[in-house]
């Protein structure tokens, strides 16, 4: 595994440093590990993610549980954040997500449409901006044109940009899945490249069967990590559960 970064090895301006600063060791463990709580099921998924627990439909008891919880962050759709968010603002970091879509159509060309904007994430307070792309849907030229616009306006802002990549498309699906290693090790590298200052990705599954080399070889799960880990590179790598590649 990695080493733990220091924010000033990132290439980070210093709005962007100042912001994940607030997050990393401000909030949560504030020793440079993080743990957000998404909260966008409701656009992603649909009601039926609360029927389980009707409580959690209510925005206002999340953002308690975020509080509460010592998150590090909560990643909410601008609906949300502007009619919630300021009940808590400065209590937990927002992460503004900027892209969204409905689970409705199907995932063969998947992409996830812009609803948000930096300035605005910069008028309601928030730490972050977050953005879903979708690596190898065959909408990836469109997807790829969104994120460039985010990026520019991120880096204006000296806002942080933090790249939700999940693999997803019917080529994808050909080549192993959207869990595989191949897959998950592509969309953090791809992440990286295109500007992200972190990338969120599924764990990767070296079980599954991929012919493609050498991912077609045998792996460890420690192996597949430790190879995500640096094909983010001076990108922070999160995961389901917290941030793999911490910094100081």
């Amino acid at each position: 595994m990695s080493t733990r970064q220091n924010l000033k090895d990132l290439g980070l301006d210093t709005g962007k440093k100042a912001r994940l600063h607030t997050i990393l060791h401000q909030h949560g463990l504030r020793n440079g590990t993080a743990l957000f709580l998404p909260y966008d099921q409701g656009l992603e998924h649909g009601p039926r993610d609360f029927f389980a627990n009707p409580a959690s439909s209510d925005p206002r008891y999340i953002l308690r549980l975020a509080v509460e919880g010592g998150f590090n962050g909560i990643a909410i759709q601008i609906g949300l954040a502007e009619k919630f968010y300021w009940d808590y603002a400065g209590e937990v970091p927002l992460v503004l997500k900027l892209n969204g879509k409905t689970d409705i159509p199907s995932d063969a060309r998947a992409l996830s449409p812009v609803n948000a904007t930096v300035e605005e994430a910069v008028r309601l307070g928030a730490d972050a901006v977050g953005y879903t792309l979708y690596v190898g849907t065959p909408a990836q030229e469109q997807d790829f044109e969104q994120l460039r616009k985010v990026r520019e306006d991120a880096q204006r802002y000296g806002m942080p940009l933090i790249v939700w990549a999940y693999p997803r498309g019917e080529a994808i699906e050909a080549k192993g899945g959207k869990s595989s290693f191949y897959a998950v090790d592509y969309a953090a590298r791809t992440a990286a490249e295109l500007g992200a200052d972190m990338v969120k990705v599924n764990f990767p599954h070296p079980d599954k069967p991929v012919r493609i080399q050498p991912y077609d070889q045998e792996f460890t799960s420690q192996d597949a990590i430790d190879a995500v880990v640096r094909s983010a590179n001076r990108t922070l790598l999160l995961v389901s559960g917290g941030l793999i590649n911490p910094v100081l």
